[in-house]
């Protein structure tokens, strides 16, 4: 009887293993058809409902390709459009070149139309009306799309990757460092340092025997991250400018590894170039952490001190020191609302900055001393006005700045047809109707600004051509609608840094216009371009040609050389 029950027991013991093996292989092949059910419907089913959802209202693209989507057209496009550069040479219809997939299916679909990014769908946005919804009226339905992990490495996780009260806590207290008020307060800064830097220009020039070519696509980068050092360390200038010096190394290997975006994992590959990059990354971090470790000492130290109030002696209110005074105990107690900034986020936020400012700087510089030497007669016309407003040999100062008015109207231009950011791109956070036309959550937008700000219909009929004259009137009157002019972006979201941008630009363009005569280099090949900004494939080089300090105003106009062509 006991060996009958032992083997029953056991009989018993195998059934249940089997039922629980049974149960369990039953339930993975579930759970791996729920998830193979998911995977076909996010790459597959869903992808063609919402093909279906656009068309029934009108609106179409290219079809849909499983997992790639238009991916592969879209890269096949753009290679194509920059395979050759700008014909003729001197054109700024730079619109096919530069958003060449745009341009291409906006002929075929209209100015709305569907565009697959992935399984991911893009809807092309360009009218002026609709685009101020989502970045204006109706900007709470939309926010700022998720940037690749490679984009947030070189721009940083700072303001322009957050979302929701995070990011209205770091606009809030980073806003007062780019009032005008505080800005000026930099000019004498900026203008040394372009002074500085024209003086090596003009050394460069008496030793080649009159002119020097110079390529200011690499040289206008010093200005910059002058400008941006003193705006985010202030009163710690110096140590703040070997922590960007390394950072600047570190955009570069940045971007190399950007353009291999599509080799999935490069960025995990231990190479010499990524094992460099991560030493740099760490560096850098080491160096922030301890800067904002002495600066929040400083001001913990003398509670009452100018640094902890203003930034600095002279009353600038630097980065830094607004972000410090927000994690301050004493200034929680006076304002309810505040919350402390984290170690962590300040580092974000220098680094967001560096890459942020630098480059939109350097590009609007490069472009508008490209499009000088191009255009003689406008370039004329911009220097008898600074040597009008500032003299032939006085510094270029915060005073003058709102009388040039002729290079403002330039630079505006400049921004028109080179934005510094083509496109922006937008989510939609929930079901929403736009021009009619009912959008899905989780949509993205992509909003082409060099399409809005190349559109004849908005422009008229030379809105390719370069003629600064069109901002004669301010920026809201030169086109067909308000809006169609937005280089900076628009609504809350706008550039926190466009002010600091411009005012650098100016400085910098009036101290070489009163220095030097522009001209085109024979070696220069117009091939605008984009990497995740607008810029010159093969480098700006441009003739730079001394004027003589001595010579009268009439005396310049009448010794003016033709520039080469």
């Amino acid at each position: 009887m006991e060996a009958e029950a032992e083997a029953e027991a056991a009989s018993s013991g195998r059934w249940c293993t089997w039922n629980l093996a049974a149960v369990a292989a039953v339930g993975a092949c579930l759970l791996l058809m729920h998830v193979a059910a998911r995977v076909a419907d996010a790459l597959w089913w869903r992808p063609h409902r919402l093909e279906a959802h656009f068309a029934r209202q009108g609106v179409r693209g290219p079809p849909y390709r499983f997992l790639l989507g238009c991916v592969r057209e879209m890269v096949a496009l753009m290679a194509e459009a920059t395979a050759k550069p700008m014909s003729p040479p001197d054109s700024h219809d730079a619109l096919p070149r530069v958003l060449g997939f745009y341009h291409y299916w906006r002929k075929i679909y209209g100015p709305m139309f569907l565009i697959w990014f992935g399984p991911t769908p893009r809807l092309t946005v360009a009218d002026p009306e609709l685009v101020s919804e989502v970045l204006l009226t109706r900007a709470d339905a939309f926010d700022r799309y998720e940037a690749h992990p490679v984009v947030r490495k070189l721009e940083g996780d700072g303001l322009v990757s957050l979302h929701d009260d995070k990011w209205a806590l770091h606009r809030r207290v980073l806003t007062p460092a780019f009032y005008p008020d505080n800005l000026n307060r930099l000019a004498p800064h900026v203008a040394r340092s372009v002074v500085a830097l024209a003086e090596r220009w003009r050394a460069m020039a008496s030793a080649a025997g009159g002119e020097v070519e110079v390529d200011v696509a690499e040289w206008y980068q010093a200005v910059a991250e002058e400008a941006i050092t003193r705006a985010t360390f202030g009163s710690s200038y110096d140590s703040g400018r070997v922590v960007f010096r390394m950072q600047a190394r570190l955009m570069a290997f940045a971007s190399e590894a950007f353009r291999k975006v599509f080799v999935p994992g490069y960025r995990f590959l231990p190479t010499k170039k990524n094992r460099l990059q991560w030493s740099l990354d760490r560096e850098i971090r080491r160096g922030l952490v301890t800067l904002i470790g002495h600066r929040s000492d400083e001001a913990a130290q003398d509670d009452d001190s100018e640094l902890n109030d203003k930034g600095s002696s002279n009353g600038f209110r630097d980065l830094l020191g607004l972000m410090i005074n927000a994690s301050d105990k004493k200034e929680e107690k006076k304002q309810e609302e505040a919350r402390a900034m984290p170690v962590e986020d300040m580092l974000e936020e220098c680094k967001t900055f560096f890459f942020a400012g630098k480059q939109t700087t350097t590009n609007l510089l490069t472009w508008a001393t490209v499009l000088l030497a191009m255009h003689p007669d406008w370039q004329e016309r911009a220097r008898q006005e600074v040597l009008a407003v500032c003299g032939a040999d006085e510094l270029p100062s915060k005073e003058h700045l709102p009388k040039l008015k002729t290079l403002g109207m330039i630079l505006n231009e400049t921004l028109r047809l080179y934005p510094p950011a083509v496109a922006t791109i937008r989510r939609a956070k929930r079901d929403v109707t736009l021009g009619g036309v009912s959008i899905p959550r989780d949509t993205e937008l992509l909003i082409p600004i060099m399409a809005m700000h190349h559109d004849g219909a908005l422009w008229g009929p030379d809105a390719t051509q370069f003629n600064p004259a069109r901002f004669g009137g301010g920026a809201a009157k030169a086109a067909a609608h308000p809006l169609a002019f937005i280089p900076f972006g628009l609504g809350p979201r706008m550039c926190i840094g466009q002010n600091l941008a411009l005012l650098e630009a100016k400085l910098t363009l009036a101290v070489v216009l009163q220095r030097f005569r522009l001209a085109r280099s024979p070696s220069y090949v117009h091939a605008p371009t984009v990497l995740m900004l607008l810029y010159p494939q093969y480098g700006a080089p441009v003739i730079f040609r001394p004027v003589s300090s001595q010579l009268s105003v009439s005396d310049r106009t009448e010794t003016t050389r033709p520039p080469r062509h």
